[in-house]
C-alpha cells in the first residue's frame, strides 16, 4: 500500500471508531465530536478507560498495535461495567466490533472509579505477559535481536554457532513494513510449516534515524534479496514463495562495497576504486588452497586436517596421490601448513577468466499444451545428474544440462522461452572473462545518481529497475522503456551495497546475486553472547574464549564473561543484604 492508501485507511478506521463509540464518550461525560478527532479520540480514550496517555503511541507502532488492540477493546467494555469472561472473548472474536452492540443497544453504565488491579491470579498473569511480550517486541524489533550464525561464509571472523545481538539502531532501525505479523517471530512459525505474517496489507519502507553508516569491511545482518524460499533450512521439495522484504531470509555479511563505489576483484583481491579493500585485523579471510606432498605414510593427515580446521571427509582430501585439497585456510592456517614437514609447495586456488561457466537454463512452458516435455523432465531427474529447480510461473530451471538436451528441448512446442542462466551476476548476461576471484569492475549505485541505460548496462541494473524500485521495464525491438518512457539514463531511487564472506570460496553472496538495496538491512552484529561447537564433547561444546566478545572494535576479541559474572554475583549479594536491611527496618 502507498502512503495515500493508509492515510485513506486510516481515516477509515477513524470512522468506524466514531460510529462504534460516540454514545459511550457521552456516557462518560465528553463531547460526542472527541470521538471523531484522529489521535485525540485515542487520547480521550485513555482517560475514559483510566489508562496513561502514553498508551496512545502504542497504537501507532506496527505489530505493537495488534497486541494492544484487544487490550483497548476489554478494557473500554470493562469500563462500562460488561467485565464478564464472555464479554471478554466476543469483544476480541469479534476484533472489537462487539462494542456496536454495546454502544447501540446497552444500558450505558460508566464506571468512573473502576479498580485497575486485576480481580484474580488468572487474569493478573495475562496482563503481566501482555506487558512483557510489549516490551520485548519494541526492543526486538527497534533496538536489538538475538541472531545465530547458520553458515560458514563469514568464518573464521564469526564461527557457525555464534550467537549474536544485532543492533537495530546502529543504522537505524527499519519500521516493519508487513504490518501483520506474529511478535518476535520471522517468516515461519516454529515447529510448523505455516507463514507467520500476512502479505497484505504492507507499510512503506521507513526508517528511523541512524547513529552511524554502513562502512567499508562492517560486519551487516541483512535481508536476502534473491530469497523466494519457504523455509531457510528445507532444501528438499522447496516451494519458492514470493516474501515481503522484512520476511526474506536473513543473511550476515561483510560490506565491501558501499553507494558511489567502482569494485572488481583481482586474482581474489577485493579493489574498490582501484585500491586494494583495506580489512580490520578481526577480518579472516580464507581462500582454498592446494599443498603437494612427498608422498609417505609417517604423515597423519588427519592430524594435519584437524589442525588446520578443515575436513577431510566432504570439505578436503586428496586430489591426487600428492596433492592435498584445502578448502577454506586463513593466511596464518597458511604459514603453518608451508612450515609442515614434507610441503613442497603449496598454492592458492584462483578461479581464472575463461573458465568454462555451467550450462544453466530457464525453460518457461505452457502446461495448457500437452506434449512430452515435462516426460522428459521427470526423467533428467530420474538420472540424478542434472539439478533442477521448480520456480514461480512455470519456469523449471536446469543446471550443468549439455547443449545436446537443449537441442532437443527447443523442439518441444510447450516451451514458451529458454534462457540461458549463469552462475555469476549479473546472471543474464554472459560474461566470459568473468569468474568469483576475477571480476568487474562494476558500479554500486548511489541514490540520486544517474548511469547509462543500453543492452550492456541493463542486465545489471534490471532487477533494480523492476523488483527494487518497482518501474515497469520495457524493451521493444532496440529501444528500453520505463514506464512508458523511450530512455537512455536511469537515476537511482535508494543506495545498494555489495556484500561479501570472508570464506571467499564458501560463501554465497553479492557476487551471485547482486546489490542489497538500502531497504533491505536489518542491523550490525555487535555482541557474542554464546558460542556453541557441535562437534565438542560436554562443556567443550562452549567456546568459552567467545562468550561476551564485541564483533567489533580494534585488535582481537577479548571475553568479558568473567567481569559479567562478577557482576552478577555482585547484584544478588547486593540484593541480599538489601533485603536483609529492609526485613531490619
Amino acid at each position: 500500500m502507498t502512503a495515500f492508501q493508509w492515510f485513506v485507511f486510516f481515516l477509515i478506521v477513524q470512522v468506524i471508531h466514531f460510529l462504534g463509540t460516540w454514545k459511550l464518550y457521552e456516557a462518560a461525560g465528553r463531547r460526542r465530536w472527541q470521538a471523531a478527532i484522529p489521535v485525540y479520540n485515542s487520547i480521550v480514550l485513555m482517560k475514559i478507560i483510566g489508562r496513561p496517555t502514553w498508551w496512545t503511541l502504542l497504537l501507532f507502532i506496527p505489530i505493537i498495535n495488534l497486541i494492544m488492540f484487544p487490550v483497548i477493546w476489554v478494557e473500554t467494555l470493562r469500563s462500562f461495567g460488561k467485565k464478564s469472561s464472555l464479554d471478554t472473548f466476543l469483544g476480541i472474536a469479534t476484533f472489537g466490533f462487539y462494542i456496536y452492540y454495546v454502544n447501540y443497544t446497552q444500558k450505558l453504565d460508566y464506571v468512573a472509579d473502576r479498580s485497575l488491579n486485576s480481580e484474580n491470579k488468572t487474569a493478573d498473569t495475562v496482563s503481566s505477559l501482555l506487558f512483557a511480550i510489549i516490551v520485548a517486541t519494541l526492543v526486538h524489533t527497534y533496538v536489538i535481536q538475538p541472531f545465530t550464525i547458520p553458515t560458514s561464509s563469514l568464518e573464521k571472523s564469526l564461527l557457525v554457532g555464534d550467537f549474536l545481538f544485532v543492533s537495530k539502531m546502529n543504522y537505524g532501525a527499519r519500521v516493519p513494513m508487513t504490518s501483520v505479523a506474529l511478535p518476535m517471530v520471522h517468516d515461519s512459525i516454529p515447529l510448523t510449516k505455516r507463514k507467520s505474517y500476512l502479505s497484505w496489507p504492507q507499510l512503506p519502507y521507513f526508517r528511523l534515524p541512524a547513529f552511524e553508516k554502513i562502512k567499508h569491511s562492517d560486519i551487516v545482518v541483512f535481508n536476502w534479496p534473491a530469497d523466494t524460499v519457504y523455509q531457510f533450512f528445507d532444501r528438499s521439495g522447496r516451494k519458492a514463495v514470493i516474501k515481503p522484504i522484512d520476511k526474506k531470509s536473513n543473511y550476515v555479511k561483510r560490506c565491501v562495497g558501499i553507494p558511489g563505489d567502482s569494485l572488481s576483484i583481482k586474482d581474489g583481491i577485493v579493489y574498490i576504486n582501484g585500491k586494494v579493500l583495506a580489512l580490520p585485523e578481526r577480518a579472516k579471510v580464507q581462500n582454498t588452497y592446494t599443498a603437494k606432498f612427498k608422498h609417505s605414510n609417517n604423515i597423519d593427515y588427519n592430524k594435519l586436517f584437524n589442525d588446520l580446521n578443515n575436513y577431510p571427509n566432504d570439505r578436503g582430501g586428496f586430489a591426487n596421490d600428492s596433492t592435498l585439497y584445502f578448502p577454506a585456510l586463513t593466511e596464518e592456517k597458511v604459514n603453518i601448513l608451508k612450515s609442515t614437514s614434507g610441503v613442497t609447495n603449496v598454492e592458492k586456488i584462483i578461479e581464472q577468466p575463461n573458465k568454462n561457466n555451467t550450462l544453466t537454463y530457464d525453460f518457461k512452458y505452457n502446461p495448457k499444451i500437452q506434449d512430452d516435455f515435462l516426460t522428459i523432465i521427470a526423467r533428467i531427474k530420474e538420472t540424478n545428474q542434472f539439478a533442477i529447480d521448480e520456480k514461480t510461473d512455470n519456469v523449471i530451471r536446469i543446471y550443468n544440462l549439455p547443449k545436446e538436451f537443449i537441442e532437443i528441448l527447443k523442439k518441444k512446442k510447450s516451451i514458451i522461452y529458454i534462457k540461458e542462466f549463469h552462475d555469476i551476476f549479473p546472471n543474464t548476461l554472459n560474461l566470459k572473462n568473468w569468474t568469483i576471484d576475477n571480476y568487474g569492475p562494476i558500479y554500486i549505485p548511489e541514490e540520486g545518481k544517474t548511469v547509462a541505460i543500453n543492452f550492456m548496462t541493463l542486465p545489471f541494473y534490471s532487477r533494480i529497475i523492476t523488483e527494487y524500485e518497482k518501474n515497469k521495464l520495457e524493451v521493444k525491438g532496440s529501444d528500453i522503456y520505463i514506464n512508458g518512457v523511450k530512455t537512455k539514463t536511469y537515476t537511482f531511487k535508494q543506495n545498494y551495497y555489495w556484500m561479501m564472506g570472508d570464506n571467499r570460496h564458501r560463501s554465497e553472496d553479492s557476487r551471485y546475486w547482486g546489490y542489497v538495496p538500502a531497504d533491505h538491512i536489518v542491523g550490525k552484529p555487535v555482541f557474542i553472547w554464546m558460542s556453541w561447537d557441535t562437534n565438542g564433547k560436554g562443556f567443550g561444546k562452549i567456546r568459552w574464549d567467545r562468550l561476551f566478545t564485541t564483533v567489533g572494535g580494534d585488535g582481537q576479541p577479548q571475553s568479558y564473561f568473567k567481569i559479567f559474572m562478577l557482576l552478577l554475583a555482585a547484584f544478588f549479594v547486593g540484593e541480599y543484604f538489601w533485603n536483609k536491611r529492609k526485613e531490619k527496618i
